[in-house]
């Protein structure tokens, strides 16, 4: 068979986005590999058209969202319809499930099968923005309602995840985890010397990787840290990452004198990995998480992870971590109980459980949720025509795109 032309669609994406871009370059790579034809559309600020290592990449102008440190979205259905049907996808996978739904009643009137993935629960994220449960409850499930009716399956990446769907009684649920890159993400990039260098004299390093924003919870981290500090527990937090709420941050750890080294966005893979590593354990306070892809990075570089146990984390780093309740005190009472056993043993376990994953049996299940398999004959197809379509760049071009 020749490959199918996977057309993906995603808001929130920006240069400094963290899991979601991971997944979708990893995801988008992995469809390349197995002979189809991946096509990533995305909000940006200026219009761009270009071949990449996870297949072309179309970036259409999107609003910034205010407050939400740079996130954008596609907007005007009329501009995307058209590129859309120049595209002539075979498939349509979907990275939003507010904005973006209607792109699953486009798909279904045009007969193309169509995915939503599921990055995070609706009631999670609303809580995490203060409406109740009873409230938050009722809203995702309205929302989750129409997303289970426009799209012909939805992706969820864990169990937890798909909880809220099972709930409204969605019987087009699939399973499909993520993975983690275990050559890059490995124990032995664990440097003593960084580790110093960032400890700055304190005997216990914690990390943060995360997007600093509302719902993925950061304060918990230095919550954290200063129930340690109280205990006597000379620890440290590095926290890799930005958003909105940086500054407010910033400002409570010299307030608190708190020993905490913001650095910001980082954008090499590589010096990520190091961090990870280099850490004795990673916090990940987000409650609405659906899989947590940095926390299963942290795992596979031999470094424990403390997580939310409102979250879907713990079902995936299992014995190679600990649950904490969302409170300062469990999280550093979570912190205690890992660092008590041996590293050695720790830095094992956490190594094991993150061998589980690898992008290559997520790539599996992503396109098996799209009836694909691994395409014979790709070249067939054509390196500028792709089977007979337009050549990309004429197309976009066509439809107010620059190439």
């Amino acid at each position: 068979m020749s490959g199918l032309r996977i057309v993906r669609l995603a808001n929130f994406v920006t240069p400094a986005s963290g899991g979601l871009r991971t997944a979708l370059r990893e995801l988008g790579s992995g469809y390349l590999a197995a002979g189809h034809d991946p096509v990533l559309i995305v909000p940006g600020d200026v219009e761009r058209d270009h071949m990449t290592e996870q297949g072309r990449v179309v970036t259409v102008p999107g609003p910034e969202l205010p407050g939400t440190g740079g996130y954008r979205v596609l907007a005007g259905r009329s501009r995307l319809r058209r590129l859309l049907e120049s595209l002539e996808p075979d498939r349509i996978e979907v990275s939003d499930r507010t904005t973006l739904r209607w792109t699953g009643e486009w798909a279904r009137r045009h007969r193309v099968p169509s995915l939503m993935v599921s990055h995070e629960t609706a009631d999670g994220v609303l809580k995490t923005w203060g409406l109740s449960e009873s409230l938050a409850t009722r809203a995702a499930d309205r929302l989750n309602r129409r997303s289970a009716w426009a799209y012909s399956r939805i992706v969820c990446t864990t169990e937890w995840a798909e909880r809220e769907f099972v709930r409204i009684g969605a019987q087009n649920v699939v399973r499909a985890p993520l993975g983690v890159d275990l050559r890059r993400c490995r124990p032995g990039r664990r440097s003593k010397v960084l580790r110093a260098e960032h400890a700055a004299g304190a005997e216990v390093l914690l990390l943060l990787c995360s997007r600093l924003s509302v719902e993925k919870r950061p304060g918990m981290a230095l919550d954290a840290l200063a129930v340690l500090r109280k205990r006597g527990v000379r620890a440290a937090l590095v926290v890799a990452g930005d958003g909105p709420l940086r500054g407010a941050l910033a400002r409570r750890a010299r307030a608190e004198r708190l020993p905490v080294e913001f650095l910001g966005y980082v954008g090499d893979r590589e010096t990520v990995a190091d961090l990870q590593a280099a850490a004795d354990v990673c916090l990940a306070p987000g409650p609405a998480e659906t899989f947590g892809l940095s926390a299963l990075e942290a795992l596979a570089c031999g470094t424990p992870v403390v997580a939310s146990a409102s979250s879907a984390l713990p079902e995936v780093i299992g014995d190679a971590g600990a649950a904490a309740a969302d409170t300062p005190e469990a999280f550093a009472d979570a912190v205690a109980l890992l660092l008590a056993r041996r590293e050695d043993d720790r830095r094992a376990a956490a190594r094991a459980r993150a061998e589980l994953f690898d992008w290559e049996r997520s790539v599996a299940a992503f396109l098996a949720a799209h009836d694909a398999s691994p395409a014979r004959g790709r070249a067939e197809r054509g390196e500028a025509d792709c089977g007979g379509r337009e050549p990309h760049a004429e197309a976009a071009r066509e439809h107010g795109v620059r190439a």
